[in-house]
């Protein structure tokens, strides 16, 4: 079987080299604004879905909380290991599939790590899996882009030198869904890489979490934790578990 987009691309070092100037203080400033929200008790455990290298998680393990990461990237899950210890635990894993059953108190979905599949099924597959992690009356958290912030200001066409690379971009809306071209050159071979992420909207999520046992109490629109609009930045939402 084909293998899908994310599975090929996140396993390249250059995946990593396009995406390695990422603002990490707005990043730990958006989690300790969330953390702050959230109010966890001390003993609270977290779930970083698709955790990438663990950005996230190790920054939660420092404010002091147990925390264990998943992706599906087998590449990205050997970097986070490198920072592994008692109460920071890694694993490779599929979104999709249920990882610990009614274990954790907060599950997180950071940096638009949502709408990558192709069918709705895998993508209830995903919210519902997210659901059963969570102990009654646990909190999951998604962080997902804002449609209407991406229609509205959609840059066609860039480059991006990054170590000596020149990444070709192009981005543009089929179907629903943003599709990002990125061609390159290194060491004299070409290559070529799409991501394509499914323009979801408030509703599309509320239907979603409904269906996964899971009830929207927040909505924020940017890592200030602003209220949402649809000039937002991002579409911050908060859902707790009710089934």
């Amino acid at each position: 079987m084909e293998k899908e987009w994310f599975e090929s691309w996140f396993d390249t070092k250059y995946y990593h080299i396009l995406y390695k100037n990422r603002d990490y203080t707005e990043a730990e400033k958006f989690i300790s604004k969330l953390i702050d929200f959230l109010n966890p008790e001390p003993d609270s455990k977290f779930v970083d879905i698709a955790c990438g290298r663990g950005r996230h998680s190790v920054y939660i393990n420092r404010l002091g909380y147990s925390v264990v990461g998943y992706d599906l990237s087998e590449e990205s899950i050997l970097e986070a290991k490198k920072h592994s210890k008692k109460d920071l635990k890694f694993y490779t894993h599929d979104m999709r599939q249920i990882f610990r059953t009614n274990y954790f108190d907060f599950a997180l979905n950071l940096f638009t790590s949502f709408g990558y599949f192709k069918s709705k099924r895998d993508e209830l597959n995903a919210i519902k899996a997210s659901a059963r992690n969570l102990k009654k009356n646990g909190i999951l958290v998604i962080d997902f882009l804002n449609r209407y912030k991406v229609i509205n200001e959609l840059v066609t066409q860039e480059t991006k030198r990054i170590d000596g690379i020149d990444f070709k971009i192009s981005k543009e809306i089929q179907n629903n869904q943003i599709i990002k071209s990125i061609n390159f050159s290194d060491n004299k071979k070409d290559y070529f890489f799409q991501e394509s992420v499914k323009l979801l909207d408030l509703e599309d999520f509320n239907s979603y979490l409904e269906n996964g046992g899971l009830k929207i109490t927040h909505t924020f629109g940017n890592y200030n934790l602003d209220d949402f609009n649809k000039n937002s930045e991002r579409l911050i939402l908060i859902a707790q578990k009710i089934g």
